[in-house]
């Protein structure tokens, strides 16, 4: 029986993508793919101090700084959701990050920027998991910048809500 390495799931996964058009990949493939825990899933980049202009991270790398979560209601979801994640201001603080915003920037490149203030004002975090589940690219995963949205009235904005962002691959200081 043949192996699929992570190079031969992504070709297989174009393949079928370019023959099928609009074809879901099979269960087994995606989830495969986003499990692996040595594929780096982040990088922080811009005013920091840690590493030389950049610092990647993998999925066990950012849970051992330490996970936190609250449930909240979402603009996203149709009941309340439970997020878990790295705390943005501990994340901050391990990169030593010394700028006053962040730019947020997603696997389909969607760009926010992110007031540094907001994350210990409003304990943000940098979630990995939703319900208790690892979450996929295909729902918002691997990463996704949550405000405990039921927390402060203030946050029910769409002033914070664009500051969520959700397939996040990429922080940069400034």
């Amino acid at each position: 029986m043949m192996r699929l390495t992570e190079m031969n799931r992504r070709a297989l996964a174009r393949l079928v993508i370019g023959a099928a058009g609009a074809v879901a990949l099979p269960q087994s493939l995606t989830a495969a793919e986003d499990a692996s825990s040595d594929k780096k899933i982040l990088t922080i980049s811009g005013r920091i101090r840690e590493g030389h202009g950049s610092v990647t991270y993998t999925r066990p790398a950012l849970e051992a700084l330490g996970m936190h979560g609250f449930t909240t209601k979402t603009p996203w979801y149709d009941a309340p959701v439970t997020f878990e994640g790295v705390p943005m201001a501990t994340l901050m603080q391990k990169v030593g990050a010394a700028g006053d915003h962040v730019t947020a920037i997603a696997l389909n490149d969607y760009t926010t920027d992110i007031p540094m203030a907001d994350f210990s004002r409003f304990g943000v975090i940098l979630a990995l998991k939703r319900d208790g589940n690892y979450m996929p690219v295909r729902d918002k995963g691997p990463l996704f910048i949550v405000y405990p949205y039921d927390s402060n009235p203030v946050l029910r904005s769409s002033t914070y809500t664009s500051r969520s962002a959700w397939q996040v691959s990429q922080l940069i200081v400034k």
